[in-house]
């Protein structure tokens, strides 16, 4: 499922402002150490979120059409990289923010920061077409911070076992765990709150299934939980923070995630600029800071790791431009290879799964 052994597919989305036109395809060639051939797989407005299924058959998007916003579907093109429309699901107000699926394509999920609420889809197993939502969630509530004058939800993805959904809210500070049934209606089993003002933004679980890592836009943090896979359960274990001490300025945390190994967990840092790089106590899951790397331009938003994990890109949204790191698989430092890769908005960054 990869261009061949050596080069990998991945896509970008993108808010589409300036040059920027929907979301765009790249190859990762692991024995040049560079990425190439970028361009742009499927014209479409703010695809800012994307989630490939776990056959590569199908690649889904938040977008806008004129007043509404939703999710479009598509078929992917695994050795050419070209996605063809299937269909959309779009209701008026806001686009999402975030889209997962499920790796038996039964379900795709969508988080709305502008909305404050979670919606689940069905997916046409014979198409990958999406339905109409079965389930839409609006949350209540606010919190301290101004920009939490009501909810903003931020991030919707199934637990590892995919026995729940797990939902995060930043405007309320709160982690949400959500049982989905065959039909796809959410029903809330347990809510975990976060420090008030913290405002909660992603989510990574670890590969063992009992703990999980929350990054906060607000306090640029990350919130160590257990996790309890059977009654989907979070608790709280340990904070520790992506910035330098001496660091004041205004800074928003971004994306997080971890190696398959389990061993090291990478958090952003949109106005200091940075990636943050953690190790990870394989017993507790508490983590210990290893270092931070330059992002190499303005507002990283989101990063990947390539299907070898020997490499990571990142995509800086407001510098335009996409950056690749070689991995020490042993360390988990980065080291810069490129970061003269232009693409315009440049917001989320996934690799067809190997």
């Amino acid at each position: 499922m990869t261009k061949s052994l050596s080069k990998f597919l991945g896509y970008i989305g993108t808010y589409t402002k300036g040059e920027s036109e929907g979301v765009y395809s790249f190859i990762l060639d692991t024995n040049e150490a560079k990425i190439v051939d970028v361009k742009v797989a499927a014209k479409l407005e703010n695809p800012t979120y994307l989630t490939i299924s776990k056959d590569n058959r199908y690649l889904y998007a938040v977008s806008k059409e004129g007043e509404s916003g939703g999710v479009a579907a598509f078929t992917l093109n695994n050795s050419t990289g070209e996605l063809n429309f299937i269909n959309s699901q779009m209701l008026a107000g806001s686009s999402p923010c975030h889209v997962s699926v499920d790796s038996e394509n039964r379900y795709v999920f969508s988080a709305n920061y502008h909305k404050g609420s979670v919606e689940a889809h069905l997916i046409n197993q014979a198409d990958g077409s999406i339905q109409p939502a079965a389930s839409i969630i609006k949350h209540e509530g606010s919190g301290p911070d101004s920009r939490q004058e009501k909810p903003h939800t931020h991030y919707a993805g199934v637990t590892p076992n995919e026995k729940y959904l797990a939902v995060v809210e930043l405007g309320t500070d709160a982690l949400i765990t959500y049982e989905v049934n065959d039909q796809g209606k959410l029903t809330e089993v347990s809510r975990l709150a976060t420090p008030p003002g913290s405002g909660p933004r992603h989510l990574a679980f670890h590969p063992n299934n009992k703990f999980a890592y929350i990054m906060t836009e607000f306090s640029s943090e990350v919130i160590v939980l257990d996790y309890n896979a059977e009654d989907g359960h979070f608790k709280e274990k340990q904070y520790i923070s992506t910035l330098p001490d001496d660091f004041k300025e205004n800074n928003q945390g971004s994306a997080i995630h971890i190696s398959s190994d389990g061993r090291f967990v990478y958090a952003g840092n949109r106005g200091h600029n940075s990636i943050a790089v953690f190790s990870v106590n394989q017993e507790t899951g508490e983590l210990s800071f290893v270092e931070r790397t330059s992002s190499e331009g303005d507002w990283p938003r989101d990063f990947s790791l390539d299907p070898t994990e020997k490499f990571m890109v990142g995509s800086n949204q407001e510098s335009g431009n996409l950056v690749l790191y070689a991995r020490d698989e042993n360390t988990g430092k980065l080291t810069l290879l490129q970061s003269d890769i232009k693409v315009p908005y440049p917001v989320c960054i996934k690799f067809l799964n190997v």
